[in-house]
């Protein structure tokens, strides 16, 4: 009887730790940029992949070098926003965790992309102008600047 109670505890951990390990997630972040690539992948598990570019300036050698950043997605909502931002090539937040491992049926990255933000366009700033009034030179200096 205790044999099946210590491996009915056992078996439960384990289950526990496993379902956490797929589940859970390691860390959560932002990354903004464009969406250069999405697809479907998967011969079974089909989820989609895509690549978010980032841009870049590299300070070491003054020039503009692409960061890419690669990302799994599986929510329908988020696909969608996807869709609609690889489309318009606006510049999008994406929110997204980190999983502890990466799995076969659950994607390629370990990054696995929760929602899409679109960055809105910045308002220029209204700038107030005032009215500039010359003012005219005495007619005493006037003279004084002519006689020289």
């Amino acid at each position: 009887m205790k044999f099946k109670i210590t491996l009915f505890i056992i078996l439960g951990l384990l289950v526990g730790v496993g379902y956490y390990l797929t589940a859970g997630y390691y860390s959560k972040g932002e990354r903004a940029g464009t969406i250069s690539k999405l697809s479907e992948r998967g011969y079974v598990f089909k989820t989609y992949e895509g690549v978010l570019n980032e841009g870049g300036y590299s300070g070491e050698t003054g020039t503009l070098t692409p960061r890419y950043f690669d990302f799994s997605c599986k929510t329908d909502s988020t696909i969608t926003k996807l869709q609609r931002a690889l489309k318009t090539g606006e510049r999008v937040t994406l929110k997204y965790s980190e999983k502890f491992f990466q799995f076969p049926w659950n994607g390629d990255t370990k990054y696995f992309v929760n929602d899409v933000e679109f960055l809105t366009h910045p308002t220029p700033v209204p700038v107030e102008t005032f009215p500039q009034h010359t003012v005219p030179a005495p007619a005493s200096e006037a003279k004084s600047d002519s006689t020289l």
